[in-house]
């Protein structure tokens, strides 16, 4: 048989022709609703219309990096699967994270991390839970951050600087919160209501032990305990 390559190519571009028509017209029709059984990805962005992102879903290994108004950079430390949201502009808001293995040696381990941040900030209130081994705590936990943006570059180039200088440098670039609020479980057993000032230092603690003994602590701004107040003797 005789293949007549005009005639093929003629052919092939035609059809080509037709199928882009056709994938312009899919584009310009609305989105359309599907239904899936099962849906197996390691990763979803949700956007919106105009493209800004909203939201990312992911496993451990395509988890984002530090997403700022669309632009992202590295993450210094983030390598666990889950959920991170942003907001209006694109720029990441919080996020609910979550880990867990057993270690060669046999201890469990097992972290979970939902967040709430400021506007261009870290985190103000954070829900976390802990397991290291014997080691277990858990609860809320609630921070003040710098009122101006971090200093996303300043703060890449201080991970090269150690001590002092690093702590300077974190500061500079206005990262860094302060704890104001924990309510939760230590890893002595205990259960906590701890309650700080603005520069950090625990004023206000209620305690209760694992085997029940209770008090409400009085600090002052050195720590020092100035009053206790322990329940009346049987």
């Amino acid at each position: 048989m005789r293949l007549d390559f005009s005639s093929f190519i003629g052919g092939f571009a035609g059809a080509c022709a037709i199928g882009a028509l056709a994938m312009l017209g899919g584009a310009a029709r609305p989105a359309q609703d599907a239904a899936f059984g099962v849906l197996t990805v390691q990763r979803i962005d949700v956007r919106e219309p105009d493209g800004t992102l909203r939201l990312v879903v992911s496993d451990s290994a395509r988890a984002p990096g530090i997403i700022i108004k669309g632009h992202e950079q590295p993450h210094p430390s983030r390598r666990s699967a889950g959920l991170i949201f942003y907001n209006d502009e694109g720029t990441e808001n919080g996020g609910l994270i979550f880990s867990g293995e057993r270690s060669p040696d046999g201890a469990r381990h097992s972290s979970g991390s939902l967040t709430f941040d400021r506007y261009e900030q870290d985190q103000i209130v954070q829900v976390q839970a802990s397991e290291d081994g014997a080691a277990r705590s858990g609860g809320l936990v609630v921070n003040d951050q710098p009122e101006p943006t971090m200093d996303w570059a300043a703060i890449d180039r201080a991970r090269n600087l150690s001590g002092p200088a690093q702590l300077a440098a974190f500061k500079a670039a206005h990262a860094g919160g302060t704890q104001r609020v924990f309510l939760g479980r230590r890893e002595d057993k205990s259960s906590e209501l701890i309650l700080r000032d603005g520069a950090g230092r625990p004023r206000l603690v209620l305690h209760v032990s694992e085997n029940g003994a209770a008090s409400i602590d009085f600090l002052d701004d050195a720590g020092k305990l100035r009053r206790q107040i322990e329940p009346l003797p049987r």
